[in-house]
């Protein structure tokens, strides 16, 4: 294959974003996804809905933290799913946490218009599996294909595989789960049921969470997590899981990870069948769709010129080397059991995310961006939601395309230029 002036890792909406702000700026662009389709946790994960991106006063959004790219995306979206749903379908008005509401399927439909329409190649169903290193730069990344091996070339590297897959082969300082035990965040595989009156059921939930707490302690029911978890928004009918809990399992070991994915199911199982006997509102229910893979909160995180704390977030720091905004809560699914600690987030503040972060140590020609940027366990936490990865994989192309353009590196780049390219494109930095 050609060589390229930038390969993106990971067809997440982080890369997605890297992959497309790069081309923009007038790079040749190869993106690299495992599976068959780009969002990554959106597509693959069924992950929904998306977590706030903006700042409120009195129930009023008064700025849009995620903006660029991100608004882009929800641009496209709404544009392409006029007149497809009633407008009792809230998903195209700004108002009642609408905004943060979206049709899968139709998501994904847009990235691929996205990555047509700017010129990125992208090469589907490819796992990297080694890199090549030469001092200080990536030489090329090795992806097995249904056509064998292939080495892949390029001046500049992105990694947003979510696990840090590239910046691990390449042997860069990082961490994996929290400090002390490496114990990760927990897995979950979401999923959709259909056919549900839900009016009853939002009548019968107070019991039901009653019911299901008394069933986990008795040991009827083993998923560890503390409660049913559930939004709402995809259609008549139609309502979202987030309630399986896989913990204890490292999602970078391949026997952990597989033994995973098989226990969420059996979890999945567990949940609709409790519902199926206890809910009246089930009485005609299906399961309709279980996410293809199961959703990775944490692993690996790089160890890179600047580790972002949790402190840092909740002082709301003024990095001078900002290239992106989040306001997230502090939201840890407890790595070893029952029980999610949050710390909110004031709704009408936020926080920066240094340039530095995104920065490996060891080489001159890689960036990292998504939820396994520098940060602690505790950060990794609220910065890793998919809004704020839009926003972190766009400032990693246009730096990448900065870098290329002006003859400089990751390292050497002038990030003030790159701070100007993000807001003449709509981005948020401050």
């Amino acid at each position: 294959m050609k060589k390229y002036d930038l390969i993106v890792a990971g067809g997440g909406l982080a890369g997605v974003a890297a992959a497309v702000a790069a081309a923009r700026d007038g790079m040749s662009v190869l993106l690299v996804e495992k599976s068959g389709s780009l969002g990554g946790a959106l597509s693959g994960g069924l992950v929904y809905p998306f977590c706030p991106y903006y700042t409120e006063e009195n129930g009023e959004i008064t700025k849009i933290v995620n903006a660029g790219l991100f608004s882009e995306m929800i641009t496209r979206h709404n544009e392409k799913i006029v007149g497809h749903f009633l407008p009792a379908e809230p998903n195209i008005r700004l108002k009642d946490g609408d905004i943060r509401r979206f049709k899968t399927e139709y998501f994904k439909m847009v990235l691929d218009d996205m990555i047509s329409e700017y010129g990125v190649d992208v090469l589907y169903h490819s796992m990297i599996y080694d890199v090549t290193y030469e001092d200080r730069k990536i030489k090329s990344i090795m992806a097995s294909t249904k056509a064998g091996s292939l080495e892949l070339e390029a001046d500049f590297f992105v990694d947003a595989t979510g696990d840090g897959e590239v910046f691990y082969l390449a042997g860069c300082d990082h961490l994996l789960g929290r400090e002390g035990d490496n114990l990760s965040q927990p897995m979950t595989t979401c999923f959709r049921v259909c056919n549900i009156n839900i009016p009853l059921y939002i009548k019968e939930l107070p019991e039901l969470q009653r019911l299901y707490k008394e069933k986990r302690a008795s040991g009827e029911i083993t998923n560890p997590r503390e409660n049913i978890l559930q939004f709402y928004g995809l259609g008549e009918g139609i309502v979202h899981y987030n309630t399986t809990r896989i913990v204890m399992l490292d999602p970078t070991d391949p026997l952990e990870l597989s033994r995973a994915e098989a226990e969420a199911r059996r979890q999945v199982y567990e949940v609709v069948d409790f519902l199926k006997k206890n809910s009246k509102a089930y009485k005609d229910a299906v399961l309709v769709s279980v996410a293809s893979e199961i959703g990775i909160r944490e692993s690996r995180k790089l160890r890179g010129m600047h580790i972002i704390t949790e402190d840092e977030l909740f002082a709301c720091t003024r990095f001078e080397d900002s290239i992106a905004l989040g306001n997230y809560d502090v939201d840890i699914h407890s790595p070893d059991g029952t029980g999610t600690r949050i710390r909110k987030f004031d709704r009408d503040k936020y926080y920066t995310i240094p340039y530095r972060s995104l920065l490996p140590k060891e080489y001159d020609n890689l960036l990292v961006a998504g939820r396994c940027i520098s940060t602690t366990h505790e950060a990794q936490s609220s910065v890793r939601i998919m809004p704020i990865c839009v926003s972190m994989g766009e400032a990693a192309g246009v730096a990448m395309a900065e870098a290329k353009h002006s003859g400089k590196n990751a390292h050497t780049v002038d990030i003030k230029k790159v701070q100007e390219l993000l807001i003449n494109y709509g981005a948020q930095i401050y």
